[in-house]
């Protein structure tokens, strides 16, 4: 039974795909603060539930955000 669903698309998934910005804590970069403090503006809280392709937009939208911001500091 698809009982969870993404908080951006609002597609049903199974509980066990769950997705959260949680798992950026485990990337290289940007920092887990700076997402979570990117996220909160969004009103995306590290708790909130994402299917993967989502996920996978976020995590690329936030990198490159990041970068353009290390960049325009140089």
């Amino acid at each position: 039974m698809k009982n969870a669903q993404c908080k951006k698309c609002l597609n049903k998934f199974h509980e066990k795909d769950i997705y959260t910005i949680q798992q950026f804590q485990y990337r290289e970069e940007p920092p887990y603060r700076w997402s979570l403090e990117f996220f909160k503006k969004s009103n995306i809280d590290e708790w909130d539930s994402f299917c993967e392709k989502c996920l996978m937009e976020y995590s690329k939208n936030s990198k490159e955000i990041w970068d353009e911001s290390k960049n325009s500091k140089d």
